[in-house]
């Protein structure tokens, strides 16, 4: 990086300023990251991908069945204590 020589403290401030605003942008892209990320990993996200390959083998109404009894299961054996 190419150390910058600045004439005035304007430009300094005004440098900072874009620094700073810049920080915040990626601090934000970073938390909208982990939201979205969090939303993804849900039970029903996580049955529906890992029974995605054997979706042809299931009948429809097994399917259906099964995918939304198996998120709450997940559930209960979690929060059980």
């Amino acid at each position: 990086m190419e150390n910058k020589k600045y004439s005035s403290y304007a430009s300094i401030d005004r440098d900072l300023e874009i620094l700073k605003l810049e920080k915040q942008i990626s601090y934000q892209k970073l938390i909208l990251s982990v939201q979205k990320t969090k939303d993804s990993v849900t039970p029903e996200n996580i049955i529906a991908g890992f029974l995605a390959p054997y979706k042809e083998r299931f009948p429809n109404p097994f399917r259906s069945i099964f995918q939304t009894i198996v998120p709450y299961l997940i559930s209960y054996f979690i929060n059980r204590k």
